[in-house]
């Protein structure tokens, strides 16, 4: 990039009401990475009633349902923003309760039906059991082609169309304990039900993120300095494989 002072924005969504499982140490990993490579951060904090405008990467976090009702609610307003924000190479990090709200619906139990933004093409339903534990992923785009994290949902999440899954489980049940699939990809949105933080251990899904963000940024491919991640592959590698 010619740019001598390279930047990035960053919006985190609702980050008062969906923040479970140290969310927010995702949004930290990101800044980091790219400070520490020189590249300048504009960050946003998106709250109720705050008008979204555009970013090179977005990131919500996971909540309980009451919390996601009230998100859901404020997100279908700027559905039509979003999408175009999605069709326009924007990146989407979405986390549990967040990554539901990214398909057409989340069906609770004994509530009404909560409306997703449809950025990716999936619905979930409200499970009778509930799925906790560590979980590692293999994936076919990434290097290493492992993720790790951990899980904590009831909800069943069902992929549909051109949207595929981040990845397969190795260990954990993934989106619905059924079909071995973990986590959403389509375009530059991803979805997955990984807390703990994820990015923080996954410090090459980390970078990809910020690379596609670039890329839609600069409209041309882009290539990251290197950093030295040998504790961050420790943390990974420690988990990888590993049963709750």
């Amino acid at each position: 990039m010619e740019d001598k002072k390279v930047k990035i924005s960053i919006a985190h969504l609702y980050p008062k009401l969906l923040n479970l499982y140290g969310d927010y140490g995702n949004i930290i990993v990101l800044k980091k990475r790219c400070q520490w490579r020189g590249i300048e951060v504009e960050f946003d904090e998106i709250n109720i009633g705050d008008k979204i405008t555009d970013h090179d990467l977005y990131f919500i976090g996971g909540g309980q349902d009451k919390q996601q009702e009230d998100v859901a609610k404020e997100l279908l307003t700027h559905k039509s923003e979003l999408i175009t924000q999605r069709d326009d190479g924007a990146v989407f990090l979405g986390i549990c309760g967040g990554y539901q709200l990214f398909g057409h619906y989340y069906q609770p139990h004994d509530k009404d039906k909560l409306q997703g933004v449809s950025l990716i093409d999936a619905y979930t339903v409200a499970g009778k059991n509930r799925f906790i534990g560590n979980v590692t992923v293999e994936t076919d785009f990434l290097l290493p082609n492992t993720l790790v994290g951990f899980e904590n949902h009831s909800g069943l999440t069902f992929l549909e169309g051109d949207t595929k899954p981040l990845g397969t489980t190795v260990i954990g049940n993934g989106n619905n304990g059924q079909d071995g699939s973990e986590g959403a990809r389509y375009k530059n949105v991803f979805g997955t039900y990984l807390h703990g933080s994820l990015l923080p251990k996954n410090p090459h899904f980390a970078d990809y993120l910020i690379t596609l963000a670039l890329e839609k940024r600069y409209r041309q491919k882009v290539e990251l300095p290197p950093l030295d991640d040998t504790f961050e592959y420790l943390a990974h590698k420690s988990v990888v494989e590993k049963a709750y």
